[in-house]
């Protein structure tokens, strides 16, 4: 029989990378726990049109909504769409003006004699003020905006209108800049303001400049931009940064519709990077979804997302048809306060959204790490090469740890580390498995063991097999974790190849162990040869269903992990996840508790009841998924890695009941259905 040693330097190092790995993994979770303030907020437009609707004064609806535990307001740049309604400002279209000159409807002798003298043009807007502050901005955003030869000044009769030479119907959508009026108002009803302003074209540090102006003298929480762009860009986000730096804003992120990374906006993570990822995690839910959700799914999906996806600013929408039973402002007054409830029963602070403190771990400390995964590497590579000698153990072993501890002790390593994620991703779940293959080839099954002791033996073998799995799990967070990864503004990459690569590497392990032809559990041909049988075999008409079914469960199991999958989740195990989430501090992976875990059981059950090796090989290669997974949790770096540990723990807790009836049901089978069947 082939002997697999497991090599005690090897062993050794791997315990002084895995030490390294808390250290880093201890401060990650104290970097994470200071990190708990979410901003409630709301559109300041959505407030103003619930109190229109209600018909209720808007100051009264303010104050309820801060009562609920709203803290700030989101204002947008105006636009003359708004401005024509409240009647601060109107924009007239020129052709409409000499229209009403032509019926008669235009009366003001001084607008008939400008349309009879020539003096307004069809094709030109006209611009006229309500109120002198909302004007005087108008005026200057135009100007900024448009340019001084596309503005210009009249004097009609004893008002003040400006000439404007735009397209009307895209004039009356253009961004005309933050309304000083609306944040001074929102900052006297007690609200901070999330400041939405959108770039110009061609941005100067003068425009940037004009910004910040209209925000002097507001108490403005965070800036969050709007559109494809943020200010200043392309050329000038580095002055936008160094501004926002100066008055201690906050930037907002905004979550991307995959929940990966941002929705993209040229200039955002330069930003972010100059203001060392002074930033926070924006989120909204898409006003069609809102409507979907009862206000009860709402909350949970609000308490979900800060927990799992580190989002710090919660944008709440108006709920626009009432619950039963409640009237559209005691509906929407309800949810805020509830959404408020939950965060606070969680522990979370309500109040201007948390930022990540600067958190870059000792270059010691991550090299340390590096050596270890290393030695992880060589020990795999041992463990399905019994031939591979000391001496090119070592060389091989001295040339990855130089070649993965130097970068990052030089300050650099960025691509060395995400490759030691990838390393410890893969080949860690598959040293837990191959582990519990080497302990049951060296004792000898008892045919006749009991289900219970079965059961047990499982229990602990899996047990064990988690603990080797979260050292890897320690790595990967180890060799990723700083500012940038918990915010999401770097990701761990090859997510998809974490959940193939470790069942590959346990296949050949297996091969190189036991031969699964002839059901022997002793020393095989090896993995090629073994191969070549497999490939010469005769295929048989059900063998290929088999085999394609096999092959459709992997694509969905592949298309159904990540964020960008294509595979829709039945309504069923929405179900099941939502009473999980409500029953668990963190929810259990499907693939873990599921599909993984249940199969590593029967697994053991496979061994102790001397199933055909072929069978155990493909329990073995399902039960791998459990342990991959355990460990790629930990790659979504923005969940807290601490919700990442309590994950896979639900995962194996439940994964032990689901194997344990899954043994019940295959005892049964065996004991009393198949011998009726022969």
């Amino acid at each position: 029989m082939k002997d697999f040693k497991y090599n005690r330097i090897l062993m050794i190092i791997i315990l002084i990378g895995f030490v390294a790995s808390m250290a880093i993994n201890l401060e990650r979770h104290r970097v994470e726990e200071a990190n708990n303030t979410v901003e409630l907020a709301i559109d300041y437009e959505g407030l103003v049109e619930l109190a229109e609707r209600e018909g209720v004064p808007r100051q009264e609806v303010f104050a309820q909504a801060k009562e609920a535990g709203i803290c700030s307001m989101a204002v947008y740049d105006t636009q003359f769409k708004k401005l024509n309604v409240n009647g601060k400002a109107t924009a007239w279209n020129g052709s409409t003006i000499i229209a009403n000159y032509q019926n008669g409807a235009l009366a003001d002798p001084a607008w008939c004699a400008l349309v009879e003298d020539g003096t307004i043009k069809g094709t030109n807007v006209y611009v006229t003020g309500h109120h002198e502050q909302t004007f005087k901005e108008v005026h200057e955003d135009l100007i900024r905006r448009l340019g001084d030869d596309r503005v210009r000044e009249l004097t009609i009769g004893k008002q003040q209108v400006l000439e404007v030479k735009a397209n009307y119907t895209a004039f009356i959508k253009m961004d005309l800049g933050l309304p000083t009026d609306e944040m001074q108002e929102v900052n006297a009803a007690g609200f901070h303001v999330i400041a939405r302003p959108t770039n110009f074209n061609h941005c100067t540090r003068e425009d940037v400049d004009a910004v910040f102006k209209r925000l002097d003298g507001i108490d403005v929480s965070d800036i969050v931009f709007a559109g494809s762009q943020a200010l200043g860009a392309p050329d000038e986000a580095d002055y936008t940064a160094d501004k926002m730096m100066e008055r201690g804003i906050t930037l907002g992120m905004i979550e991307g519709v995959t929940q990966l990374q941002f929705f993209p906006q040229d200039g955002l993570l330069d930003i972010a990077r100059d203001m060392d990822y002074k930033s926070a995690r924006f989120y909204t839910i898409a006003k069609e979804e809102l409507e979907k959700l009862k206000i009860d799914d709402a909350v949970e999906r609000w308490s979900n997302t800060d927990a799992e996806r580190n989002i710090r600013i919660n944008l709440l929408r108006i709920y626009e048809k009432p619950a039963p039973g409640m009237s559209l402002l005691e509906t929407n007054m309800t949810y805020f306060a509830a959404v408020r409830d939950q965060l606070v029963a969680h522990g979370y602070k309500i109040g201007p959204a948390a930022t990540y403190e600067h958190f870059y771990p000792s270059a010691l400390l991550r090299a340390v790490v590096m050596a270890g995964v290393a030695a992880a590497m060589v020990l795999y590579l041992s463990l399905v090469v019994p031939a591979l000698k000391p001496k090119y153990m070592y060389g091989l072993l001295a040339i990855l740890m130089v070649g993965m501890m130097a970068p990052v002790l030089m300050g650099h390593g960025n691509k060395i580390r995400l490759i030691a994620a990838f390393a410890s991703a893969n080949v860690f779940p598959a040293i837990a498995i191959i582990w519990q293959l080497d302990r049951i080839r060296s004792r000898q099954a008892e045919g006749n063991s009991s289900l219970i002791k079965i059961f047990i033996a499982g229990a602990i073998a899996l047990f064990a097999s988690g603990v080797v799995s979260y050292v890897g799990a320690s790595y990967l967070s180890g060799s990723l974790a700083d500012t940038e990864y918990l915010l999401e503004v770097n990701i761990f990459r090859g997510v998809k190849l974490t959940f193939v690569l470790p069942l590959v590497l346990v296949a050949i392990a297996f091969l190189q162990r036991f031969d699964v032809f002839d059901g022997k559990m002793d020393d095989t041909d090896g993995v090629i040869a073994q191969a070549k049988k497999i490939l010469d075999m005769p295929v048989k008409i059900k063998t290929l269903f088999i085999m394609l079914l096999v092959l459709a469960a992997g694509v969905v199991f592949v298309a159904r992990s990540g964020h960008t999958m294509g595979m829709p989740v039945s309504g069923a195990e929405l179900q099941f996840r939502a009473f999980l989430e409500k029953a668990m501090y963190a929810r259990p992976r499907s693939k873990e508790l599921m599909i993984g875990h249940p199969a590593f059981m029967l697994a053991a059950m496979a061994w102790f009841r001397k199933w055909p090796t072929m069978v155990l090989f493909a329990l073995v290669i399902v039960a791998t998924i459990g342990m991959g997974s355990m460990v790629e949790t930990f790659a979504h770096m923005r969940s807290p890695v601490f919700m990442s540990f309590a994950r896979g723990i639900g995962g194996i807790v439940l994964g032990c009941g689901v194997g344990a009836i899954a043994m019940m049901m295959a005892e049964a089978w065996n004991s009393f259905i198949s011998p009726r069947l022969k």
